[in-house]
C-alpha cells in the first residue's frame, strides 16, 4: 500500500504542533533553567567571596561543583518533566542535543585546561570563562528561536554580548579582575537563566 504524502499545509501543521508542544513543555516547567541559573550564580558568589577573603587559588576547585551537581540533578528533572508533559518531540530532541553538545564540549575543554595546568604549568582557565559566555548564549538563543520565547532570545543575546566583550579583553591582554568580571558573569546567568526560568513558570501559572 502506497504511503500518502503530506501536503505542504499538513507539514506546516505538524511542525507548528510540534513547536507548540515543545513550548508548552518549557513554559510548563522552567525549573531546569532555574536550577542551573541559581547553581552557577551561587557557586560564583561563593568562589568570589572565598578568593577575596583567603587569597587562596585552591578555592577555584569549587567551580567543579557546577557540572557535578548540575549534571547529576538534570536527568531526574528531565524525566519528571517528561512524565508531566508527555512524549518527547523532535523539537525537544533538538534543544536537548544543543545543550548536550555544549555540556560535552565544556567537559572536554575543562580536561584540556587541567592538562595544560598539570603538564605544562600553563594557566588557560580564561578559556573556560570565554567559551561559556559564548556557547551557552548561542544554545539559549537557538532554543528561544525554536520555541519562540522572547525571554530566552533576549537573555541569550545579552549573554553573547558579554561573551564577545570577554573575548576582546582576553585577546587585548586586559585582565579579568574579579571586582568587575564576577558581577558581569553573575549578571549574565541571572538574565540568561533565572529571569527566563521565572517567566516560563509565571506563564504556566497564568494559563491554569
Amino acid at each position: 500500500m502506497e504511503e500518502r504524502k503530506l501536503t505542504e499545509k499538513e507539514s506546516l501543521e505538524v511542525i507548528t504542533s510540534m513547536i507548540a508542544r515543545t513550548k508548552q513543555r518549557y513554559i510548563g516547567n522552567g525549573n531546569i533553567l532555574l536550577m542551573w541559573g541559581y547553581l552557577v550564580v551561587s557557586t560564583t558568589i561563593l568562589v568570589w567571596i572565598m578568593l577575596t577573603t583567603t587569597h587562596k587559588n585552591a578555592w577555584n576547585w569549587l567551580w567543579f561543583a557546577i557540572p557535578v551537581i548540575g549534571c547529576s540533578v538534570t536527568p531526574f528533572m528531565a524525566r519528571r518533566q517528561e512524565r508531566d508533559y508527555g512524549a518527547v518531540t523532535y523539537s525537544d530532541k533538538v534543544t536537548s542535543q544543543l545543550w548536550t553538545i555544549f555540556g560535552i564540549s565544556e567537559i572536554v575543554l575543562t580536561l584540556m585546561c587541567l592538562g595544560f595546568q598539570f603538564l605544562g604549568d600553563i594557566n588557560c582557565w580564561k578559556a573556560m570563562l570565554t567559551y561559556t559566555l559564548v556557547t551557552a548564549p548561542v544554545a539559549e538563543i537557538a532554543q528561544g528561536l525554536i520555541i519562540k520565547e522572547k525571554s530566552l532570545i533576549i537573555g541569550g543575546i545579552i549573554g553573547l554580548l558579554a561573551g564577545l566583550i570577554t573575548i576582546c579583553c582576553v585577546a587585548g591582554g586586559i585582565t579579568l579582575y574579579a571586582y568587575w568580571f564576577m558581577p558581569l558573569f553573575i549578571g549574565v546567568f541571572i538574565v540568561m537563566m533565572i529571569v527566563p526560568g521565572h517567566i516560563l513558570n509565571y506563564k504556566a501559572r497564568k494559563k491554569k
